[in-house]
This record gives structure tokens, C-alpha cells and sequence, in this order.
């Protein structure tokens, strides 16, 4: 098996550092699940560097892509690929090296495995096995974004991650309508082609007025966060070419909750009333408009009111 073998030239303080890492336990039998750089090679973790040097074979989802990674640390580990196409087959084979006493272990080509990535058969076939399954934590596009919009707060912890959106346009609506109506922020990837009309459909469900945070070609030379209301998110991808490129980490930041200022008990049975008369004869998403032109409230605040008051929509 693998033993790392620190370099003698790293700095003192990376010396100590590595040499606790190193004398921790790194138990055989065992699935390490190590997350790696969404883009800048340096942001492995030296515990993560440490379980792919000892690791008896490494389970990646592009061997290419991983083989960069390793070349720029070091490694020489082996690669087999593990992938959505062969996971299954894949998975019984790495729970025999597991029970054999191997370590094993697992990457995506970016990010954390098995979130929105390859992996996750390959961990439940190991603990269904009842193996050892380590989770080295690292890099992650979703947290990253999050931490570089500052959408989250200690206050307003919550959000929701829904994976990529939708490739055709109706159904991508009616996946936004399904999870932006709820009370915490909304986080998705999509791709630069089509970054355009998916904030199309947003506007189209939510109106101009809800807070959209984009996090573009994150931790690499031309990373790029913005935050703004949807009505100008189509202008603002429009204004450099360079943003029809790079994979893209959306935000869409929640509902504001009416605030008793401007819609106190008297108020919200009135909108209620408007609500419910509207939605005997027109949608969720034109009850919301009309009511809101009525009100001056919010368009998107009353499209979840409205939502609320009509479950079967």
C-alpha cells in the first residue's frame, strides 16, 4: 500500500501540519469520499492530498480530468473510472477491493462526490456492505457561492439546492415555481448557453423585483459574483461576452416576509379577499400581478400568498 512520504522542502509550518495529518489513522477497508478543486488545483485539502497518495486505487469520474489533479500533487495513485454510465457495476467491484482490505478512493471531476456528481451508489453500496466510509470535506460550488453573495446569513441560515435546471423551457418554469416558493434561498446550476433564457423563465414566474445572485467561474482567474434584482439579470449577462462562458452557480435569493408595516392582520384579510375572488377566475401567477397593481405590494410575496390559498395549483 501507499504510504505518503512528506517532501523535505516544504516550509516548517506545513511540515508540522502534515506530519499531524500523517499520523492519523487511515484505516484499510475503507471508502474515502474526497472532495476536490471546483478549479484552482491549490484548493485540495492536505488531508485529502494524504488519503489520495494512500489509497490504493482511486475511483474518478473522468480519469483525465483527475490525472491533472494528481500530476500537480504528485500522486501516482491508479485511476479506474466510476461513472453515471458503469456506477452500479462499478460499485460491486470497489466493495470487493474494500472487503479485501484495500482503501478506495472516491472523486468527482470537480466538487464533492455525490453531490450532483457520480458517487453516491458506489457510498451506499459500501455502507450496505457495512464497510468504512471516511468523508473528507473540501471544496463545494454550492457553499462556495453562498459564502462569496452573501445571500445566507446567521440569521437567515436556510437554503435549498436543487441541482441543475430543466433544459426545456416549460418545465423549467414549472421547476422554479416549485422550489422558489419556499422560505429559504434557492441554489441551482446551469450552463453559460443557457443562463439566458433560464432567467427569461425566472422572470416570467417571479417577476422583476426578486433578488437573483450569479456566482461564475468560481475560484479560478476569471471568477465573478453579482447580485440584482431579475429585471436586470438578462442586461447584465448581456454586457460582456466573457459571461456566455464558465459553468454558473445561481442564487435566487427568498421571499421577503411582509413586514407588519406594510401589511398588517386588517391588511392581509383584504388581500385575501382580492386573492380569492381572483383565483376563481384566473391563474396563481395573474392573480399575483393584478393584486399587486391593486396593493402595491409585492408581486412575487403575493404570488406565494396566492400559492398558499390555492393548493391545487
Amino acid at each position: 500500500m501507499a504510504q505518503n512520504v512528506l517532501p523535505e522542502d516544504l516550509p516548517e509550518a506545513w511540515q508540522r501540519v502534515g506530519q499531524r495529518v500523517d499520523a492519523q489513522s487511515w484505516p484499510t477497508h475503507a471508502l474515502y469520499v474526497v472532495a476536490t478543486p471546483i478549479g484552482n488545483l491549490g484548493d485540495l485539502t492536505l488531508r485529502g492530498w494524504q488519503a489520495l497518495d494512500r489509497a490504493d486505487v482511486i475511483a474518478a469520474e473522468d480519469t483525465r480530468a483527475s490525472r491533472i489533479l494528481l500530476e500537480a500533487w504528485g500522486i501516482s495513485t491508479p485511476l479506474i473510472a466510476v461513472h453515471r454510465h458503469n456506477e452500479a457495476s462499478a460499485a460491486a467491484a470497489i466493495v470487493e477491493r474494500l472487503q479485501a482490505g484495500q482503501r478506495v478512493a472516491l472523486v468527482s471531476d470537480a466538487g464533492s462526490p455525490a453531490v450532483s456528481d457520480p458517487g453516491g451508489r458506489v457510498v451506499q453500496a459500501a455502507h450496505a456492505a457495512g464497510l468504512k466510509v471516511v468523508p473528507l470535506p473540501g471544496p463545494s460550488a454550492v457553499i462556495t457561492a453562498l459564502m462569496g453573495t452573501g445571500v445566507t446569513t446567521d440569521a437567515s441560515p436556510g437554503f435549498v439546492f436543487a441541482g441543475f435546471a430543466p433544459i426545456k423551457s416549460m418545465a423549467r418554469q414549472r421547476w422554479f415555481r416549485t422550489w422558489t416558493q419556499l422560505p429559504a434561498a434557492m441554489v441551482f446550476y446551469e450552463a453559460p448557453h443557457r443562463i439566458q433564457a433560464s432567467m427569461q423563465d425566472l422572470l416570467e414566474v417571479l417577476g422583476p423585483e426578486r433578488q437573483v445572485a450569479f456566482a461564475r467561474e468560481l475560484t479560478k482567474r476569471f471568477e465573478e459574483l453579482a447580485r440584482m434584482p431579475l429585471a436586470q439579470a438578462q442586461a447584465w449577462l448581456a454586457a460582456d461576452s466573457h459571461r456566455e462562458q464558465g459553468e454558473y452557480v445561481v442564487i435566487v435569493c427568498p421571499l421577503e416576509p411582509l413586514a407588519s408595516a406594510e401589511l398588517d392582520l386588517e391588511g392581509a384579510a383584504a388581500v385575501d379577499v382580492w386573492l380569492d375572488a381572483l383565483l376563481e377566475a384566473v391563474s396563481v401567477r395573474d392573480a399575483a400581478r393584478i393584486a399587486a397593481k391593486a396593493t402595491g405590494l409585492a408581486r412575487d410575496t403575493l404570488y406565494a400568498r396566492a400559492l398558499a390559498r390555492k393548493p391545487s395549483a
